[in-house]
Parts: structure tokens; C-alpha cells; sequence
């Protein structure tokens, strides 16, 4: 068997670790090519020590170790995603920045194991053109995302006719029965200690305040090509069922497994084929109870802003992505409070209108990203009076 070659882009986050991890127990079946990472390049180093991958990239000149050819900047994920020798992307950078390579990845026709969900916030209609002018195959690794696409027949062209609707499901994080009129007091520790995902620090204070899972119901809308009605969320405290299908017939497709990244990991990477994915297998003797809740808009108004992006002018999302990146790092910062992120996100979309045709190129969009950044910006010092 020829080794399947892995550009792994953010490398040294939580889903590229766990994509080695992966990896590691089929070492005859993958190759590490490329790894890339921002700023951690003592853990990049590390990676490359252990994995010799022929190329790694970072933000800014380093040696990253034996045989392995260092690039530097922006540009460089862009060329290791779209490299001729790369079958598949791991798409694991956090943010906005995670659009350029993975728009290569998908016109290069590769494999794209998307797990940067910004991407598609961010690019949308956009995007998935890339995908489908570029040939290439688009898997989810989201867990819930991973779990709609488990629950649907391999032959997308019978998923309009299947599907109702599908019901992402959410944990509710930290604070899921905490007095909304103490979050104020939230404090970042607070804020990252997810009770039930290991993960990093920005996805963790976005599904603290379920801008998370407003991001998904965004991504969830391009993935499967539905209207924002037919994506729908339900709180499942204990985080085992992942996500569910509703057919047409009411039938309701889920997936189950335990709380670990691994799992749609590995199902990205050996698709349509199931490999030894290191996670612990769920245990009915010992689960216990399911339970479900409704979706509580006053304790999580930033998840309802998802429907209102996706049905404003094209490019709101963008907008929205940019204005919570900011606020989150604010938040982490200690320049906003926890509870004004919300407040950030709606007054940015308020004062930020896409201009016509910024979402129809990636120009448009990154100058729209910049454009609400900074409005961003400004808000954080107003809010932090």
C-alpha cells in the first residue's frame, strides 16, 4: 500500500495532536509530508523531530530540525496545501487565517479534512465552488458535523431527498446552568474548563458562550446544502449522541461515541473505510441517561445570531467570525468582560454591511474580515469602560 501523504495545518493545536495520535497507530498507511504552526514552534520542532516531515512552515524564521525544509509566512501554508506530492489536508488552523490554504487544498482537488470551520463561515458559497470545480473530497471532522455526514449515504446526491432537518447537538459548556446575571464574573480558567472536550483556549470560550455552535449551524448550511430553517440545535448535556438527521419520513438518524476528537479524525482520514481511531469504546452497561434540553436564548444569545447572519447580506457571516475572534481574544487578554462578548459580536454586525459582491472573492472577504476587525476593535475599548 502507498502511503497516503498528510499536510497536518496547525499541527500543534489540539485536533493536529490528536491527528498524529491517529496517525501514529497506522504508520504504514500515512506519511507525515508537511506540518505547520503559528507560534508554538518549540512543539513544532518537537513534531518534526519525531515525524521528519519533508517540509514545515511557521509564521516566522526557525529551525525546525533534521531534513525537514523550513518555509515562512502565510503564503507558505497556501503552497504546502495545494503541493502536487499532498493527498490529503488536515485543516485544523484556528480562525480566519485557516481560509487561504484550505481554499488551495479544495481547488487543488485534495482530500480535505476540513476541521478549520471558519472557512466556511467565513467563505461559504465561495468555498464550496472551490470544492466542486476542484474535484478533491470534503470531509468534515467537526464531531457533529462528522456525525451528520456518518448518518448519510455516501451518494450526495440523494441527501436533499433524505433529509428534514438535522439537529446539531450541544453541550452547553461550563456555564450551562450557571445565573446569567453572574457572568460577568467569568474568568478565562473558568471559561476554558469544558466539562466534557479536551480543546484549546478559543474554541473552548466559544463553547462556553456557544458562538461555537453558532459557527457550526453556519457551517452546517454550506456542508449540506440546506436552508438555515433545516439546521437546528438541541442542548445533550452529556455530549454522546453527536449530531442527528431528521428524514422526511421523521425517522431520526444519530451517531454515537464517546466525547473524543479521534473518532471523526480517523473516519476523515480512511473515509469511506473505518480504522483503530485510539478513542474508548462507549459503554451502554455504564452510560446512564441521555437528556436534552431547548437552547436558552438568554443565557446564549450569540448561538441565535447564526440564522440572522445567514440571512443578511452575503458576507455577514465574515463579519460575525471577525468580530467574535476579536472579542474572544479580548476576553482572553482580560480587556472584556465575559459577558460583553455577545454585545461585541451584535454591534459589530450592526456596523459592518458587507458591500455588494465582497463575498465573491477571497479579496473581498479578507478586506470584509479586516474591515469588521477593526470596528471590532474600537468596540472593545467603548465596551471596556
Amino acid at each position: 500500500m502507498t502511503p497516503t501523504r498528510l499536510c497536518i495545518l496547525g499541527s500543534t493545536g489540539s485536533v493536529g495532536t490528536n491527528t498524529l495520535d491517529v496517525v501514529a497507530r497506522h504508520p504504514q498507511r500515512y506519511e507525515v509530508f508537511a506540518l505547520t504552526a503559528h507560534s508554538r514552534t518549540d512543539a513544532l520542532l518537537a513534531q518534526c523531530l519525531a515525524w521528519r516531515p519533508r517540509y514545515a512552515a511557521v509564521a516566522e524564521a526557525h529551525d525546525a530540525g533534521v531534513r525537514t525544509e523550513v518555509l515562512v509566512g502565510p503564503q507558505a501554508l497556501v503552497e504546502l496545501a495545494a503541493h502536487p506530492e499532498v493527498d490529503a489536508v488536515m485543516g485544523a488552523i484556528v480562525g480566519a487565517a485557516g481560509l487561504p490554504p484550505c481554499l488551495a487544498a479544495a481547488r487543488a482537488g485534495k482530500r480535505l479534512l476540513l476541521a478549520n470551520k471558519e472557512a466556511l463561515v467565513v467563505g461559504g458559497a465561495l468555498f464550496m465552488q472551490a470544492v466542486r470545480d476542484g474535484g478533491g473530497l470534503l470531509l468534515p471532522i467537526d464531531s457533529e458535523h462528522s456525525a451528520i455526514f456518518q448518518c448519510l449515504p455516501e451518494d450526495r446526491d440523494q441527501w436533499a431527498s433524505r433529509i428534514d432537518h438535522i439537529l446539531l447537538t450541544a453541550s452547553g459548556g461550563p456555564f450551562r446552568t450557571r445565573d446569567p446575571a453572574t457572568l460577568a464574573e467569568v474568568t478565562p480558567e473558568q471559561a476554558c474548563a469544558h466539562p466534557n472536550w479536551v480543546m484549546g483556549r478559543k474554541i473552548s470560550v466559544d463553547s462556553a458562550t456557544m458562538m461555537n455552535k453558532a459557527l457550526e449551524v453556519i457551517e452546517a448550511r454550506w456542508l449540506f446544502d440546506l436552508s438555515p430553517a433545516q439546521v437546528r440545535v438541541v442542548i445533550h448535556p452529556q455530549s454522546i449522541i453527536h449530531s442527528m438527521v431528521v428524514c422526511r419520513d421523521h425517522s431520526v438518524l444519530a451517531q454515537l461515541g464517546t466525547p473524543d476528537m479521534r473518532v471523526p479524525i480517523a473516519y476523515g482520514l480512511s473515509f469511506p473505510q473505518r480504522i483503530e481511531s485510539g478513542a474508548a469504546q462507549l459503554d451502554f452497561a455504564t452510560l446512564g441517561a441521555l437528556s436534552f434540553e431547548p437552547a436558552d436564548e438568554r443565557r446564549f444569545p450569540g448561538l441565535f445570531l447564526a440564522w440572522e447572519a445567514l440571512e443578511a447580506a452575503p458576507g455577514s457571516t465574515a463579519v460575525l467570525n471577525a468580530a467574535n475572534e476579536v472579542a474572544v481574544a479580548a476576553f482572553l487578554d482580560g480587556r472584556l468582560r465575559f459577558d460583553r462578548i455577545h454585545a461585541l459580536n451584535r454591534a459589530t454586525l450592526d456596523a459592518v454591511l458587507p458591500e455588494p459582491g465582497a463575498a465573491q472573492s477571497v479579496d473581498g472577504l479578507l478586506d470584509l474580515d479586516a474591515r469588521a476587525r477593526r470596528r471590532a476593535e474600537e468596540l472593545v475599548r467603548s465596551l471596556a469602560r
